[in-house]
């Protein structure tokens, strides 16, 4: 993990932009060292930067992590990234992989055996982006950092 000075991307000036990156390559270990990097990445922000990071925050972003990293693997030829950033009161998750195509949310279906894993990403999120890269696509999503003063999960509220 490193601190590095950034003037824009949502960082105001003089503010420390902390982020991570983990290069995955094809094998199914990677899904459990994006998780591993993920919790120690929000545990030493919060002992070296002082950010409040809640337990909640760290099992959904684990939650996330799991779930863009296991989509990147079963759905993308060749290697991926994961880049996880502090930007203010959130954790930016973002992972890149080489397949072109945007994934697309399903609509709701108890009965559905699997492929719930964007749903999920996107009902726990305060903020959700795909976008087309030079290559392939990025996958982001911005989870709060702690709970609502009123002790309520900060992410975004059901329709």
């Amino acid at each position: 993990m490193a601190a590095v000075p950034v003037g824009g991307d949502g960082i105001a000036p003089g503010e420390r932009a902390v982020q991570a990156t983990l290069v995955l390559d094809g094998g199914g270990a990677g899904i459990a060292q994006a998780r591993h990097l993920a919790v120690g990445f929000l545990a030493r922000v919060q002992a070296e930067y002082g950010l409040p990071v809640s337990r909640r925050a760290m099992d959904v972003t684990q939650l996330v992590v799991s779930e863009l990293v296991t989509n990147a693997r079963k759905y993308a030829p060749g290697p991926a990234l994961m880049d996880l950033r502090i930007a203010g009161d959130t954790v930016e998750v973002s992972v890149w992989d080489s397949d072109p195509a945007l994934p697309i949310a399903r609509a709701a279906d108890a009965g559905r055996v699997g492929q719930h894993g964007l749903e999920i990403v996107m009902a726990v999120a305060q903020g959700f982006e795909v976008r087309r890269e030079p290559v392939g696509k990025r996958i982001t999503a911005r989870l709060a950092l702690a709970d609502d003063p009123g002790g309520g999960f900060a992410g975004r509220q059901p329709l």
